[in-house]
């Protein structure tokens, strides 16, 4: 059986390729997904698969399994399945994302020290997607479809979950239109698919901090916009400008906001703290910021050691007041900021051992991988 999306558009955007890792080609207009159920002894069973873990880095590794399921009439969502990895074609005759109508997640899956596997508030992800999708008109799967759809890849590819230390299994959901629809009007069927793939951790030993640059002429989003939800259209602009800071040596865009252009928003994919002393400070999320899920959770290991947290607007000149700079996302985890260039000026940050950076770093890792006692209930053991 399959389960088949046909639609009809113009071309869909070579970046979306690089963000959802899936491949795009030939001029038929459909994407279809084969549907297969997998039994457990139909998986792989053994512990690991043949990676060599100490090299492992953030490109595309192609895993075992991919989840899938697609919105009926009423607009709940169909009982999902496994398909083989590959078994889907996104091809750019078809209109798969109907004016721009997707919505990406980005979560990991650790393995710890006593081969337990944990997911981290994957009920966040659920929510934001939720939250995302009405915002966009757009039909979602139930937060517990999501967090089954996420459990199910995940032990279905469990060999793919690096050993304790190495890395993670980085999860990709995705919700995108995939029904007929004219002009502007919302699809009448929605997609949801969950791929993993595993990467190192951000931060090895010897990992340069980041070295950011302010960007002056193009902002992050606009009020009244989607910058607040995971839309992959919002990505188009932040590729581009990431692109052109790459090749000038940066490592990352701080972008400032659409309104006034005075005021520091968030970096491309990650927000942004700056450590004043025994206060954090961080930009609020007043609709144009996304709010992380790892921002979150820093902010409240941050309170509950006794620093103070204030979520506000932050001028591009508080730059230069800060002692330490760092930058929270899903793939980064809790990243340290070596140095920002704005207007040709570079400020420099303290990075290193001995810093906040890295305490809040050291304590979220803990909690993620298991290795620190979870308070909080933000882990959910799967395996």
């Amino acid at each position: 059986m399959a389960l088949r999306c046909l639609s009809q558009s113009s071309t869909t955007p070579s970046y979306l390729s690089k963000i959802w890792g899936l491949r795009m080609h030939g001029t038929k207009a459909a994407a279809s997904v084969v549907e297969e159920h997998v039994s457990g002894a139909e998986r792989e069973d053994e512990e690991y698969a043949d990676v060599d873990w100490d090299k492992l880095g953030f490109s595309l590794v192609q895993t075992d399994y991919m989840f899938a399921t697609r919105s009926c009439r009423d607009g709940n969502f169909e009982q999902g399945y496994l398909s083989r990895y590959g078994n889907i074609e996104l091809n750019p005759a078809a209109g798969i994302l109907n004016y721009g109508q997707g919505l990406i997640e980005g979560m990991k899956a650790y393995r710890g020290e006593d081969g337990r596997i944990l997911l981290f508030r994957p009920e966040l992800n659920a929510m934001r997607m939720k939250i995302g999708a009405e915002r966009m008109c757009m039909h979602s799967p139930s937060v517990h479809q999501f967090i089954e759809g996420v459990k199910q890849t995940v032990l279905a590819n469990r060999r793919w979950v690096p050993p304790p230390g190495k890395g993670s299994l980085y999860l990709r959901p995705l919700l995108f239109g995939t029904g007929a629809s004219l002009g502007v009007a919302a699809a009448s069927e929605y997609t949801f698919l969950v791929f993993g793939s595993p990467v190192q951790n951000y931060f090895k030993e010897g990992t340069a901090a980041l070295n950011l640059y302010v960007e002056k002429v193009i902002p992050r989003a606009y009020l009244g916009g989607t910058g607040g939800v995971k839309a992959i259209s919002n990505y188009g602009p932040v590729l581009e400008v990431m692109r052109r800071a790459k090749s000038r040596g940066f490592s990352d865009v701080l972008y400032l906001d659409a309104e006034t252009g005075k005021n520091i928003e968030e970096v491309s994919a990650a927000n942004i703290f700056l450590v004043k002393g025994n206060t954090i400070v961080t930009p609020a999320t007043s609709g144009t910021i996304l709010g992380g899920i790892t921002r979150k959770s820093v902010i409240e290991i941050a309170l509950d050691l006794g620093y103070k947290v204030e979520e506000r607007r932050v001028p591009v000149e508080e730059l230069k007041e800060a002692e330490e700079v760092f930058c929270t996302g899903t793939a980064a985890g809790v990243a340290s900021v070596g140095s920002i260039t704005y207007q040709n000026t570079r400020t420099e940050y303290k990075v290193g051992d001995g810093i906040v950076t890295q305490q809040l770093r050291s304590i979220l890792v803990g909690i993620q991988t298991g290795s620190i006692q979870d308070t909080k209930n933000w882990v959910l053991q799967i395996a």
